[in-house]
């Protein structure tokens, strides 16, 4: 190494020169596109930390990805030898990756610790990951210790230590009591960073058996106890007030050691009487506050992301009313190595040089140590191409085939840095990495950039031409970067345009199109202005913006610069209105025009002021509009300014324009547009050969102004027609005849002198050419002498002195049409059933319709009936209608055994054609109508006679009747039916054997061979029986009483269908309440109310007899309900009952307290108590019972667990093993505590008893969860 410095004279000039060559020359392209048809060496993905400490209760995973072309594979080696993967069963590495996984599960964990590293190797090179030292987290047991009573003077210091056992990573300590309190920590009372308890003076309070300090071991989840300290505080000779003075650290000065971007914690705690106060400086120079925090009451000084301006000497001072005492601290920063510029990757062409740079620092120097492939350079094959000085390697001349991946190691005893980085030697013709014809905007007087991003190697010249013409060059405007972007300082609209960039290296060359587009800026022309308003009324700030036509704009209003609030505000495109402002509407108005590429803004502030006292605010319509002037004046439009006058109190709510027409309509204005009541401005679009003048009316809610001054004349010019004429039709009027109509154009419309019509036709699909004629003003031609009823083809189309109008539409229509020639032929009927029957028709020729089909009309008459008797009527004739080009049609409605005579006739829109032959059919037998009467007459008490007369429409030959009856009860209940038949010539009977006072009903139909007609029915009573029972109605009347009610009985004669019962509170004034009992004669009346009377009666009512029957009223008294509630308490079996649930609960609470007391003293109690050395506390059991104390064989071990903590054989608890570990610090949970306070917990999972533990007592802990809220 040393040689080659010495060969290499003035090598920092050189690599400089170098450095500066090849800062654009060697850039990767992140198109993976591109990235992904290149060949490349393997690169380092993912990789796991450095320092992994794992769970024993989880898979080990070595993270080790990797990306290259082609894919890498993967090698490891553990504790500096090649670790063969494939011959561990419990290890396993994931397909197209370097990641293993290592089972750890039923094995010793302890054998997979060690340093392990992954490379990752292709055809071009090895890349080589950090050392992965891979250690077992560990949760030691607490040492075995026993701890004496403390005594210490009221006023005193005191020190408890914790000496916790030094787990990996290190445990949290916390010190609580037997009731899994956390101590109260304060400015007196302080708990050290290595955790033990510090006293500056003790008071009586701090007397006490259980101080108990406790470790968190946070990857094994598992929390241990020390051995409860106890304290006494004696006053038999208190020591009195004192100065301060250090307990920790102790003398005057300390050194501290801290690596850089570590935290510094500096602690000072110190005794004295009063408490003493601590305060932090340091010498010579500030503390950075920025970065530093105090703990405990000041006594902790925390710096984080240390640098090397924190080392120096920090002073904290104790304080009391007694004296201050100081102690410096000397704090040295030192660095672990630390990347100034990690090397970078290189792209390289055959024959060109390139640098990797290593540029680290450290405190003290890293020693920097360069390899290639994984394999140090003193080791690696010679290459006299390449050129190492320390921090640097020179690549010279690289050759295809020289691809490799370099390695960067830096070290010192604080840590170490290592970094891959390849070279990769390639010969690549150019690509253009901007897209095609992109289009670039950007606002005039900005600057533009248009890339031109490419890949090549060697990498690619870049060169600019302007509209495939103009070469660019570097200078004013132009200025071409390394990375080949093309940069215009100060854009102008003439630089618009077409770009193209050319990239070329010596494989090839490649060209691509992008486009500038330069745009005017927004500017806001009209800025709002200040307004003072008085509450209630309207304000209106303006913001007119001028932008470029092509950009989309919108207009964004703030009110202090915050959105405006939903309400009273009018967001107009030029104009913000506030209606009835109030004092919270005062502040700044800022408009904001937003464009795609710019913006403007202006704003205006707004000051509400109290609104006048009367008079009283008159409301009128406002002023005409004034000034009206005429600007961009064209042929087709003009701008219309004016000034509005005054609203007399009431906003504008729009404006109307209108125009008159001095050549063709003067002194008629036409209403032309409107415009916002905010707006002063609107753009007319005019048309040709007008003499315009224009006036303006403003509108508020009173009404129109008057009409404003005429504006000055602006005559258009002349021009051919704009449109044809509208609504234009062709219809056949007389026969042969083609009448062609249109709306005729306005004087406004013609747009030029001499307006005529130019009228073409033809008939349609003929090929025929078209026949025209031209008109003068009018608005219908009639085309005679044609065929008749041929469809045709037409267009009228506008014409002036200045030229014709557009292309005209083609409309199709028919000639005059006459009356259809032909009659429909091949008649012919088919009957479905006795009142439908199917016609069908041979349907005419087109041509002999002579028109526009309609239809077919089919006319039908019935001639006659079929049966003899039957008289014949003059029948009117019937037609039905079919639309469109039918061939058949059914005829509903037809009444049965008749005979019916048709004809049919083509319909078109002039009238019908000739009737068809005359067509006879015939309807079969049908069923018959309903008789034509029935009536029941001469009743008497057991017979009734019945009349009846025939059908009015037999419908076939009659062949009798159907008569059913049957009674109907006083409930409206039917009786049996009795059917009876007659013959045709039967139209009376006399039914016997009938029963008195009953009502019948009678169903009488007609039938004919096919069946029995509709019925028609009739009701009638038989005579009463003339010997009425003797004596009333109603015989005797009983009750009985309920609680709630009452039973009422009764004897009744009566015939009458509905009886009830009918009650009422006595000397009441109310209705009486009725409840039906039909076909009874008793009744339970139920919720009648206790203690009260009621009169009670029973009625007989018939609606076809007017009289009523009732009984006697009954007066029914209800019995009063005694009180039967009786007072629980005084009851004896309730009283036993509550004696014995008393005694029960006590005999419980002493059997829980005998129990409790035990629970302490287990056989072992003794050997405990001269050891001092606390046993394992049993898990809680998956299925929520708790495990048993560990047997006495284990006191004999040496590393028996202490109580409050449960680890396997190997010092871990598995994650998977364990079911109910304490929480974490800070996280809820459940744990167990031992009956003298000691405890164990795990946090998840199963737990598997361990095989050793022997015999176990019976007692179990008590589950507490009262450390949720430290832990």
């Amino acid at each position: 190494m040393d040689r080659n410095r010495k060969r290499v004279p003035g090598f920092a000039a050189v690599l400089l020169i170098l450095l500066s060559h090849m800062t654009s020359a060697l850039e990767v392209p992140l198109d993976p596109k591109v990235l992904e048809g290149l060949p490349q060496p393997p690169t380092i993905t993912l990789q796991s930390p450095k320092d992994y400490i794992f769970d024993p209760r989880e898979n080990i995973v070595i993270h080790c990805e990797a990306k290259g072309k082609p894919h890498p594979s993967f090698l490891w080696t553990r504790n500096g030898t090649h670790f063969e993967v494939e011959k561990d069963s419990k290890v396993l590495m994931k397909p197209g990756s370097g990641t293993l996984v290592i089972d750890i599960s039923g094995e010793k964990a302890e054998a997979y610790e060690g340093t392990y590293q992954c490379t990752a190797h292709n055809e071009h090179g090895t890349a080589v990951s950090n050392s992965i030292v891979i250690r077992q987290s560990r949760s030691p047991l607490w040492s075995k210790e026993r701890n004496e009573a403390i005594a210490v003077q009221i006023g005193g210091s005191l020190v408890l230590k914790c000496r916790p056992p030094a787990g990996l990573p290190p445990p949290v300590i916390f010190w609580m009591d037997n009731n899994f309190q956390r101590l109260p920590l304060d400015q007196r009372v302080s708990q050290a960073l290595n955790g033990d308890l510090y006293f500056s003076n003790v008071l009586p309070e701090d007397t006490r058996s259980d101080y108990i300090c406790y470790a968190r071991f946070p990857h094994t989840q598992t929390i241990q106890q020390k051995q409860p300290i106890s304290v006494t505080v004696l006053d038999n000779s208190p020591d009195g007030e004192r100065r301060p003075r250090f307990m920790m650290p102790q003398g005057t000065t300390s050194t501290k050691m801290v690596l850089r971007g570590e935290t510094l914690e500096l602690e000072c705690i110190a005794d004295g009487l009063p408490t003493p106060e601590i305060s932090w400086q340091k010498d010579g120079g500030e503390l950075p506050s920025s970065r530093m925090s105090f703990y405990n009451y000041k006594k902790t000084l925390k710096v984080s992301d240390v640098n090397e301006a924190d080392g120096g000497d920090y002073r904290c001072t104790a304080t009391n009313n007694l004296g201050t005492v100081h102690h410096i601290i000397q704090v040295t920063v030192k660095a672990a190595p630390f990347w100034v510029s990690a090397p970078r990757n290189l792209i390289l062409a055959p024959n060109e040089t390139g640098i990797l740079t290593c540029r680290v620092d450290g405190k003290p120097k890293p020693l920097i140590t360069w390899l290639v492939n994984g394999v140090s350079l003193q080791n690696a094959p010679e290459d006299h191409t390449r050129k190492v000085d320390d921090d640097t390697v020179i690549l010279s001349n690289v050759q295809s085939g020289s691809s490799a991946v370099y390695q960067c190691n830096a070290s010192n005893e604080f840590g170490y840095l290592m970094a891959n980085a390849f070279v990769n030697v390639l010969a690549e013709p150019p690509r253009v990495l901007t897209p095609p014809n992109r289009v670039y905007q950007v606002i005039t007087n900005r600057p533009a950039l248009l890339h031109c991003a490419s890949f090549g190697s060697p990498i690619p010249a870049i060169t600019w031409f302007k509209d495939s013409q103009t070469s660019v060059k570097n200078g004013d405007p132009y200025v071409i970067h390394d990375n080949g972007t093309l940069e215009i300082n100060v854009a102008q609209p003439i630089n618009s345009g077409k770009y193209t960039c050319i990239a070329t290296n010596n494989f090839g060359i490649k060209e691509n199109h992008v486009y500038l587009e330069v745009k005017e800026p927004t500017r806001i022309l009209k800025q709002p202005e200040y307004k003072v308003v008085q509450r209630g009324m309207s304000a209106v700030f303006e913001c007119r913006v001028k932008h470029d036509p092509s950009l989309i704009p919108t207009m964004t209003w703030l009110k202090d610069n915050r959105e405006l609030p939903d309400g009273r505000f009018e967001v107009n495109m030029e104009s913000l209105t506030i209606k009835d402002v109030t004092e919270e509407d005062e502040g700044t108005y800022t408009c904001i025009m937003n464009t795609t590429l710019d913006q403007d803004s202006a704003s205006a502030m707004l000051t509400v002021v109290e609104a006048t006292p009367p008079p009283a605010i008159v409301y009128e319509k406002p002023d005409p509009p004034t000034d009206l002037e005429l600007t961009d004046q064209t042929e087709r439009s003009v701008h219309l300014t004016w000034i509005p006058g005054d609203e007399h109190n009431s906003p504008t709510e729009k404006f109307l324009i209108q125009y008159e027409d001095l050549l063709h309509q003067p002194g008629v204005w036409i209403n032309l547009t409107e415009a916002s009541g905010t707006s002063t401005t609107a753009q007319l679009n005019l048309s040709p050969y007008v003499y315009y003048s224009f006036r303006v009316l403003a509108m508020n809610h009173v009404g129109y102004s008057q009409p404003s001054q005429p504006s000055s004349q602006y005559r258009t010019n002349p021009a051919a027609p704009d449109e044809n004429p509208s609504d234009v039709q062709c219809l056949g009027t007389m026969p042969g005849d083609l009448a062609i109509s249109w709306t005729p154009l306005t004087g406004f419309q013609a747009n030029g002198p001499s307006l005529e019509y130019k009228v073409l036709w033809r008939q349609k699909d003929t090929g025929e050419d078209w026949s025209w004629q031209n008109v003068g003003n009018a608005s219908q031609f009639v085309v005679s002498g044609g065929p008749v009823y041929v469809p045709y083809e037409v267009m009228v189309q506008a014409l002036n002195d200045y030229g014709s109008g557009p292309e005209p539409e083609v409309v199709s229509g028919h000639s005059g049409g006459d009356l259809p020639l032909s009659a429909p032929d091949s008649v012919h009927v088919m009957v479905h059933n006795s009142t439908l029957a199917e016609v069908h028709w041979e349907p005419v020729s087109f041509p002999s319709v002579r028109g526009k089909l309609e239809g077919y009309k089919v006319y039908y008459r019935r001639e006659s009936g079929l049966h003899e008797t039957e008289e014949d009527a003059e029948q009117r004739e019937l037609v039905l209608t079919f639309s469109g080009n039918r061939s058949e049609g059914r005829l509903p409605g037809l009444q049965p055994y008749s005979t019916y005579n048709l004809t049919i006739r083509v319909l078109n829109n002039k009238g019908e054609g000739p009737p068809s032959p005359s067509k006879t059919f015939t309807t079969p037998e049908g069923v018959p109508g309903p008789p034509s009467f029935l009536n029941a007459i001469n009743p008497s008490l057991d017979t009734l006679t019945l009349q009846w007369g025939p059908p009015t429409n037999n419908n076939g030959r009659l062949a009798g009747y159907t008569l059913k009856y049957q009674p109907v009860n006083n409930t409206n209940e039917l009786g049996p039916v009795k059917v009876m038949t007659f013959l045709a010539n039967e139209t009376t009977i006399t039914l016997g054997n009938l029963n008195s006072s009953m009502l019948y009903k009678f169903y009488l139909s007609a039938k004919t061979i096919k069946g029995s007609g509709p019925i028609i029915t009739e009701e009638a009573f038989t005579v009463m029986d003339t010997m009425p029972p003797v004596g009333p109605a109603f015989g005797k009347v009983n009750t009985s009483m309920l609680e709630d009610g009452a039973v009422i009985s009764w004897e009744y004669f009566g015939h009458h269908k509905n009886v009830y019962v009918e009650y009422i509170v006595e000397n009441s004034k109310e209705d009486w309440k009725q409840e039906l009992v039909n076909g009874s004669h008793w009744h339970m009346i139920k919720g009648l109310k206790p203690g009260t009377s009621y009169k009670v009666r029973v009625v007989a009512r018939d609606p076809a007899d007017p009289a009523v029957h009732s009984t006697d009223e009954v007066l029914v008294a209800v019995p009063a309900v005694a009180n039967r509630q009786v007072d629980i308490a005084t009851q004896g079996w309730f009283i036993g009952l509550m004696c014995a649930i008393a005694l029960l609960i006590l005999v419980l609470l002493i059997v829980c307290f005998i129990k409790r007391n035990k629970g302490g003293k287990y056989p072992v109690k003794e050997k405990e108590d001269a050891h001092q050395d606390p046993e394992i506390q049993p898990m809680k059991e998956d299925d929520g019972t708790f495990g048993e104390y560990r047997s006495m064989e284990s006191d004999t071990e040496d590393h028996k667990p202490l109580k409050g903590s449960r680890t396997p054989s190997n010092g871990t608890v598995r994650r998977d093993e364990s079911d109910d570990s304490l929480v974490d610090y800070g996280e809820g949970g459940d744990g167990q505590f031992n009956e003298d306070g000691s405890f164990i917990g795990q946090y998840s999972g199963k737990k598997e008893k361990d095989t050793h533990e022997g015999n176990e007592s019976s007692e179990a802990p008590s589950p507490v969860n009262a450390m949720n809220s430290f832990v």
